[in-house]
């Protein structure tokens, strides 16, 4: 089996790529730095492989990438995409152009699945680590379901390797925390005390944080903890 992994050396690639190698299947890297250089917001060059798993994202540009990609694909017969919770009910730009680039690969004719992911615990911990910086900590009043990347990886191993299931159940970490609760269990592992103060998040995305359209409370839910996670830091 012939998979290019785009994003293969990012915070979920570096996971991910070598559980399909261990599978026995043929892995290529696409990404600024991989095995085909490319920056997917340009030309890219014919994909010719049996799956594409889509996992490159910034901040902006998201929904063009993706179908910059799969105007590129050549016989693809699975494109599996990486998307986030929350893509269609929290409205921050950002989240628009995952939702776009889902509804891109959905129209795009090619067999597909879809995995929308909590925060990674990465990304978490550089949101918390940003804020305890200040002698004075606001803390934005939400709570947040961080997922270890390795148990992202795992179960995109899985699907890749698999059949095309179209959107599947929304992966989360064990737990959900307010935010507040993720800033002190990093104070205490960095030995670090701090005053916290909440701060309500103004606008539309703040009450949809408020009212947690960025959980999924019943989907499926990893296996290592934020405690495990920071311990392992």
């Amino acid at each position: 089996m012939k998979i290019v992994v785009t994003g293969g050396t990012g915070t979920l690639g570096r996971h991910l790529v070598p559980l399909l190698r261990e599978s026995g299947a043929g892995v290529t890297v696409l990404s600024r730095r991989g095995d085909i250089a490319c920056d997917l917001l340009g030309d890219v060059p014919p994909i010719e492989a049996d799956v594409v798993v889509h996992l490159a994202g910034g901040q902006k540009g998201d929904d063009v990438a993706t179908r910059n990609l799969l105007a590129a694909c050549r016989g693809v017969r699975h494109f599996v995409y990486i998307s986030v919770i929350g893509a269609d009910t929290v409205p921050l730009a950002w989240l628009r152009t995952k939702l776009a680039s889902e509804e891109a690969v959905e129209a795009s004719g090619i067999p597909f699945t879809i995995l929308r992911a909590a925060q990674f615990h990465d990304l978490a911990l550089t949101m918390v680590r940003g804020l305890a910086k200040l002698p004075i900590v606001p803390v934005p009043a939400m709570r947040l379901q961080p997922v270890d990347a390795r148990d992202v990886a795992a179960r995109l191993a899985g699907l890749a390797l698999g059949r095309p299931a179209g959107r599947v159940t929304d992966l989360a970490g064990p737990a959900d925390f307010d935010l507040r609760e993720l800033v002190r269990g990093y104070l205490t592992v960095e030995g670090k005390r701090r005053l916290t103060v909440p701060i309500p998040l103004p606008g539309k995305a703040g009450k949809a944080y408020r009212s947690g359209l960025n959980l999924s409370l019943d989907g499926d839910r990893g296996a290592r903890t934020w405690e495990e996670f920071l311990a392992g830091r």
